[in-house]
């Protein structure tokens, strides 16, 4: 791969470990050569680095596997998943999902990255449908536009939802960004 293929999300060995892009700029100066600003969040320990490559220069990419497994309890701090197709599990340690446990409820396939034969991170999906179990109810009168209330969901995460959303509705949530998107009929 040379620096052209940079995006986010792309997977990249520097320094003998894996890295995940999770910004890049690209630069072209007035005078001298093209060049790329990147910043790498590393696999293993989630230090943040930032790394400048040239125009053309090539890289490695990171030598690691994703495959689908099933969510299926916590244990302690960490979680536990399941190969569908053969049955075989794996525990993800708690860090290596940090704030993205708050989405995840049981059945829910993601994702899960292995670097040399141990989980050093987990991809959910985009967006999840999760039910609301505790939400103020909008004050009568209170139409503000673009009015805004907290929801506590049924994974314990807290989302701002608008106003005419109540207690026991299921809604789209964008687990990339922690916001509301709509509410589903289930």
């Amino acid at each position: 791969m040379d620096t052209s293929d940079i995006r986010k999300g792309l997977k990249i060995m520097e320094d003998g470990a894996p890295f995940a892009v999770i910004d890049f700029q690209f630069v072209k100066p007035g005078k001298g050569q093209a060049f790329t600003r990147v910043k790498l969040r590393n696999m293993l320990n989630s230090n943040v680095i930032e790394r400048t490559y040239k125009s053309g220069e090539k890289l490695e990419p990171a030598d690691i596997e994703e495959r689908m497994y099933q969510y299926i309890y916590p244990e302690g701090g960490d979680f536990v998943f399941m190969d569908a197709a053969s049955g075989e599990q794996i525990t993800v340690p708690g860090d290596k999902i940090g704030e993205d446990s708050q989405w995840l409820q049981d059945g829910m396939n993601v994702a899960v990255t292995i670097f040399k034969g141990n989980p050093v991170g987990v991809a959910l999906p985009a967006h999840v449908v999760l039910q609301i179990v505790s939400s103020e109810p909008g004050v009568k009168g209170d139409t503000a536009s673009g009015a805004t209330k907290p929801a506590t969901l049924s994974t314990g995460a807290v989302v701002n939802v608008p106003l005419f959303v109540k207690e026991g509705e299921w809604i789209k949530v964008d687990t990339r960004e922690g916001t509301y998107i709509e509410r589903v009929n289930k």
